[in-house]
C-alpha cells in the first residue's frame, strides 16, 4: 500500500504541478508541548483540476521529475 497524505494546495501557477502544504504535530522533547510543523511537497495534477486553497488527498508514486514523487488522488474540498 502506498502512503497517502492530506494537505492544502498553496500554489497552482505551474502546468500540471501543484505545491501542497502538509501539516503535522510533533511533541517537543523537553517542554512536552505540541508544535506544528509543515512540509511542502510538489505533486502531479494531470488535469489541472485543483486550485489554490483546495484540500487534497495525495499518494506517493514513482519519481515523475526531479522533485515530483507524489500525485493527486482526489480533491476533498
Amino acid at each position: 500500500m502506498k502512503r497517502q497524505l492530506k494537505g492544502i494546495v498553496i500554489s497552482d501557477k505551474q502546468d500540471k504541478t501543484r505545491i501542497v502544504k502538509i501539516e503535522r504535530q510533533m511533541l517537543h522533547p523537553l517542554y512536552k508541548k505540541y508544535m506544528k510543523r509543515y512540509t511542502k511537497l510538489v505533486i502531479h495534477d494531470e488535469k489541472n483540476n485543483s486550485k489554490r486553497g483546495d484540500s487534497v488527498l495525495i499518494e506517493e508514486t514513482r519519481p515523475l521529475s526531479r522533485t515530483k514523487n507524489w500525485r493527486l488522488i482526489e480533491i476533498i474540498k
